[in-house]
């Protein structure tokens, strides 16, 4: 019998944001949790859905967010190549930033890694630049791993949450 290490080499363990705020919004969630699996990609856990103001205009309608803990045996680049195909089919376009949409997918944290990538016309940045500060990213990853660490500063995850404004802690809501 071979070593779970031996096993799994070449396998990558991700966190993936995934949000809505347009539509059935959890139902664009889990079509999103099944369109990844068409890809080949292992969910291993989820976290529950999560309800917080649309930002930075609250007035724009509310977000579902999850968080889920993903293995790959893709690369960054072919993961986000994967990201952005689902996106599209949920019609996302180049839009006006944070603007409202059924589906978006960021990468949280790739294996721990510190990542900058040029993807044609996009930069990508692992872990995700603004993920410390976000508490529909910081909750449900806490749900489902309590001990992770952010890879910029190996900075608990118990740490990063207290960090948070007291109105963050107070806008999040399990849906």
């Amino acid at each position: 019998m071979k070593k779970q290490d031996t096993l799994e080499k070449g396998v990558n363990t991700v966190f993936l944001s995934i949000g809505s705020n347009l539509g059935n919004k959890k139902f664009n969630i889990e079509l999103t949790k099944f369109y990844l699996n068409l890809e080949k990609i292992n969910i291993v856990s989820s976290s529950c859905f999560y309800k917080t103001p649309s930002w930075p205009d609250p007035n724009l309608p509310e977000y579902i967010n999850i968080i889920l803990k993903i293995k790959t045996k893709l690369s960054l680049k072919n993961l986000f190549i994967v990201i952005k195909k689902i996106e599209k089919k949920f019609g996302k376009r180049k839009h006006i930033r944070n603007y409202p949409r059924k589906c978006d997918i960021d990468i949280i944290d790739y294996d721990q890694k510190k990542i900058k990538l040029k993807i044609d016309r996009n930069e990508l940045i692992v872990p995700h630049p603004r993920m410390h500060t976000r508490n529909f990213v910081l909750f449900p990853l806490f749900e489902l791993e309590c001990d992770w660490k952010y890879p910029k500063s190996y900075e608990n995850i118990i740490n990063l949450i207290k960090k948070l404004e007291l109105k963050e802690i107070r806008t999040i809501k399990i849906a």
